[in-house]
C-alpha cells in the first residue's frame, strides 16, 4: 500500500513534536511492508526557524538518522493535488497544514481512488473549536484523534463521520534504555511556549529542583530571555534545541525527568498525555508527573510518580534520588508498559486494522 502523509514538517521537530511520532509511524508502516511519503510544504514555519538558528547540518542530522524516510515538499501557494495524491491507497493529512489544503484534499477526494484520514494532534477543537470549524472534514473517510477526550469533541459536534482515538507512542527503534551516564540529576526536555504552562514549570521542576540543589539541565526553544536569566539564577542550565532522535542519549545523563502537561490537557483534557511520557518510559528513566489524569488507564500503576503540588513534587524528587530500588522498579514498569501498548509498531497495526475496517462491506454500504 501506498500512503501520502500531508505534514507541516518532518524534517525539522523545531516547536514541532508532532514529527516524533510521525517520524517512527513512518518507519513502522515501512517495516509492514508499505511505502510512506510525506508531503511537506515549502517554508515551513518549523523548518525556517530550525535553519536560522542551527543552520544546514540540523537538517542533514535528520537525513542521517532516518534514511528510509521520504519526504516530498510542494509549492503551498500551487499545490498539485492529483499528482500529490497520485497512486496513494492512503492519504492523512495532519491538523497542522492550511485549511485550505485540507478542504482541497477532501473535495479531491470525492473524485479520487483513495482513503482519506484527517490526524489531530492539538488540543484546538477544546481551546479553539472557532479555528477547527475552518476545516472542512465532509470528504474525509474519518479522523484521528490523538486521545478519547478529543474524539469525543469531534463526535459531539458531528464534525467527522468515523473517529478513533490514536494515541501518540514511542519510536522504540530509536527510544530505548542506554547505558546511564548520570552527568546531571534532572532532565527536561520541551518548549516554554506560549504561557500554557509556565507556572506549571515553575512549580513543578524549577522550584524543587532548586530547592533541593540538584544538577539540572532544559532544552527546548521558544524561552523568553527572562525565563533564561531566571533558570540561569537558579542554578538551572538551559541548552536550548536537542534534535529528537537526541534525546534518548539525553535521558541517560539524568536520574529522572518529569512530565508537566499544557494546561489545557491537565485542565480540559484527561487521557492525553505529552509524547514525552510514551518517549522517557520508552527509555527507562524514572518519570514524575504534575497533575494529569490517566482516564483512558494508558499505564499501569506504578509506571511513574505523581505529584499534586510543588511540594509532593520536592518529596518524589528527593525519594527518586535517594532510593536506587524505587528508580529501578519504575523504569522496569515503564519499560514493559511501552513494551506492551505503545511502540509505534502498536500504531501501525492499528491504523491499518482502521484502513481494513473501512473497506469491509458493511462499512463500504454505511458511508
Amino acid at each position: 500500500m501506498k500512503i501520502a502523509y500531508f505534514v507541516h514538517a518532518i524534517a525539522s521537530c523545531w516547536n514541532n513534536g508532532n514529527a516524533h511520532f510521525l517520524r517512527g509511524l513512518g518507519l513502522s508502516l515501512q517495516a509492514h511492508g508499505h511505502e510512506v511519503v510525506y508531503r511537506e510544504p515549502r517554508g515551513s514555519w518549523s523548518e525556517t526557524n530550525l535553519l536560522q538558528d542551527h543552520g544546514p547540518a540540523a537538517l542533514e542530522s535528520f537525513r542521517a538518522s532516518f534514511p528510509t524516510l521520504k519526504l516530498e515538499k510542494y509549492d503551498p501557494a500551487h499545490p498539485d493535488l492529483d499528482r500529490l495524491t497520485d497512486g496513494a491507497d492512503l492519504v492523512i493529512v495532519h491538523e497542522w497544514n492550511d485549511p485550505a489544503l485540507v478542504n482541497a484534499l477532501g473535495l479531491a477526494r470525492k473524485s479520487g481512488d483513495f482513503t482519506l484520514l484527517f490526524h489531530d494532534t492539538h488540543h484546538r477543537a477544546a481551546t479553539a473549536p472557532g479555528e477547527m470549524r475552518q476545516f472542512d472534514l465532509s470528504g474525509y473517510d474519518g479522523v484521528l484523534a490523538f486521545g478519547e477526550s478529543i474524539a469525543e469533541i469531534y463526535r459531539a459536534n458531528g464534525w467527522a463521520r468515523r473517529v478513533w482515538a490514536f494515541h501518540e507512542a514511542a519510536d522504540t527503534r530509536m527510544f530505548y534504555r542506554r547505558l546511564a551516564t548520570r552527568e546531571c540529576d534532572a532532565v527536561w526536555i520541551g518548549n516554554w511556549g506560549d504561557e500554557e504552562r509556565s507556572a506549571e514549570l515553575r512549580e513543578f521542576l524549577v522550584e524543587p529542583a532548586q530547592s533541593l540543589n540538584l544538577r539540572t539541565v532544559l532544552y527546548g526553544v521558544r524561552y523568553p530571555q527572562p525565563a533564561i536569566d531566571d533558570l540561569a539564577s537558579r542554578g538551572i542550565e538551559y541548552r536550548g534545541w536537542l534534535a529528537n532522535h537526541k534525546a534518548p542519549l539525553a535521558f541517560a545523563e539524568a536520574q529522572f525527568t518529569v512530565h508537566v502537561p499544557r494546561g489545557p490537557y491537565a485542565r480540559t483534557l484527561p487521557g492525553i498525555p505529552t509524547i514525552r511520557v510514551f518517549e522517557a518510559l520508552a527509555c527507562g528513566i524514572p518519570l514524575i508527573s504534575a497533575p494529569w489524569e490517566d482516564s483512558e488507564t494508558l499505564f499501569p500503576p506504578d509506571c511513574y510518580l505523581s505529584a499534586r503540588d510543588g511540594d509532593e513534587m520536592r518529596e518524589q524528587m528527593f525519594a527518586i534520588m535517594h532510593e536506587p530500588a524505587l528508580r529501578e522498579e519504575l523504569a522496569r514498569n515503564g519499560l514493559a508498559a511501552i513494551a506492551a501498548r505503545h511502540t509505534c509498531d502498536h500504531r501501525a497495526a492499528q491504523l491499518l486494522g482502521i484502513y481494513a475496517s473501512l473497506h469491509s462491506e458493511p462499512e463500504r454500504e454505511a458511508a
